[in-house]
């Protein structure tokens, strides 16, 4: 997959053994001993006291390998004033934090009662050497969201399934006209690439993937990384399954 697997250091010890049980409103943080995982590019494996965000039944995070690769190029991007739309688990904002390239992290969440969650959690302010200072949680909508100061890196992340029935791009577009991002990793890109590029009879090769990503007109990081065809190939192979777009085969089966 990806010449040097940003995976290979993520999710970072001293942030994963940050989790602990938690509870609000419909909201509620697990901690499983061990549970053996799907990757989003590579193989699967076990992995132990997983954390995991769950509502009314549905899991809307974790600390799983499909988790973090899907957004591990995001994250190794992270550089000065990165703003994240999703605060989820906090995983990312972390990581983000403890990267001594990014300067401030701002998370726009709308949902006061995962906010209030990161209040008793207090994950930030427990991370080492006082790094989650760089971060400031905003209650606020990720389409509507405009920012006081440049924006280096753009993280979208507010979706629940990691492919969209609609057009994700075009929402991303619709936070970038806010925002006006210097790049940009939304969670999820490369199956909404893979399934474009198909639906347009495009290969889901180097060529074909351009060609998608210049017709969003989005500034996207990712794309230019060494062997990412590969991994956009390996990701939608393994998740892909019946979710391209209608009228379009399955170019990977």
């Amino acid at each position: 997959m990806i010449s040097g697997d940003p995976m290979d250091s993520l999710p970072r010890p001293e942030v994963a053994a940050l989790y602990s049980p938690q509870r609000s409103g419909s909201w509620e943080l697990t901690v499983t001993p061990l549970v053996f995982c799907p990757s989003y590019w590579g193989p699967a494996r076990p992995i132990e006291n997983m954390a995991a965000l769950h509502r009314n039944g549905d899991v809307w995070m974790s600390l799983s390998p499909m988790e973090m690769e899907s957004q591990a190029i995001g994250v190794a991007a992270a550089r000065g004033h990165v703003a994240i739309m999703g605060l989820g688990m906090g995983w990312a904002a972390a990581e983000c934090a403890l990267d001594p390239d990014v300067d401030r992290i701002t998370v726009i969440e709308r949902d006061l009662d995962v906010i209030a969650l990161h209040h008793k959690l207090a994950l930030f302010d427990r991370l080492p050497g006082g790094c989650g200072k760089k971060v400031r949680i905003v209650a606020g909508d990720a389409l509507e969201w405009r920012p006081d100061e440049p924006v280096d890196l753009l993280m979208p992340d507010i979706w629940l399934p990691l492919v969209s029935p609609d057009d994700r791009a075009a929402e991303v577009a619709r936070m970038q006209a806010n925002v006006d991002a210097a790049v940009i990793y939304f969670w999820g890109q490369e199956m909404e690439i893979a399934r474009q590029a198909a639906a347009r009879g495009l290969a889901i090769d180097d060529s074909g993937i351009a060609e998608v990503v210049a017709g969003w007109g989005l500034p996207l990081v990712g794309p230019a990384t060494p062997n990412y065809a590969e991994t956009t190939r390996a990701a939608a192979k393994a998740w892909m399954r019946d979710r391209w777009l209608p009228g379009t085969e399955n170019p990977l089966a």
